[in-house]
């Protein structure tokens, strides 16, 4: 379903788009996620409403055989920001080590103490960070929007999945273009 409706207390959370994660193989081409996801921040900043920087900084306790156990293990700036989302001192950094944005971080709080009803996603992986924190924001009562083209995995057929199936019962997807449209005219 496209989005019908801005809030007055909308944010924008954007998962994982850091210069280790940016730096693997994705489905779609990472830069053009970036500079989407760059403007939707723009946009927000000029709005004065809340942005979230989300990004990982290693993996939950318990055994997986998916990704390192310790970040030390990493090159130095893995856990750094892209630098095109241009980081302001009033954007709202959480750092994670689970999947999903909301599980053992302050980001719930964070987002009730503005008075957010509303959130806008996107990020890098689809299936994974973006998809998990959309669960959890919606299970915490907020008014979900993923916007789709500002979000890419390394599987194609995972990002997919998630958009179709997934997402739809999770809330409102829009684009950019979209989005961006909306938050001028309102």
């Amino acid at each position: 379903m496209p989005l019908t409706t801005l809030d007055s207390n909308a944010a924008l959370v954007l998962i994982d788009l850091q210069k280790g994660i940016a730096a693997l193989p994705a489905a779609h081409p990472i830069g053009e996620i970036i500079d989407r996801a760059a403007q939707l921040a723009r946009a927000f900043r000029q709005r004065g409403l809340p942005i979230v920087l989300v990004n990982v900084m290693g993996t939950a306790p318990g055994r997986t055989d998916a990704g390192p156990q310790n970040i030390s293990s990493l090159p130095a700036d893995w856990t750094e920001l892209v630098p095109e989302l241009e980081h302001h001192p009033d954007d709202y950094l959480v750092s994670k080590q689970r999947i999903g944005a909301f599980i053992g971080t302050s980001l719930n709080d964070y987002l009730r103490q503005r008075g957010v009803t509303q959130i806008f996603l996107a990020g890098v992986a689809t299936s994974l960070g973006v998809e998990s924190t959309a669960r959890s924001a919606h299970d915490h009562g907020y008014n979900v929007v993923l916007v789709i083209d500002a979000m890419t995995d390394r599987d194609a057929d995972a990002h997919r999945h998630s958009i179709e199936k997934i997402f739809p019962r999770l809330g409102e997807a829009d684009t950019t273009e979209n989005v961006l449209k909306l938050l001028s005219s309102s």
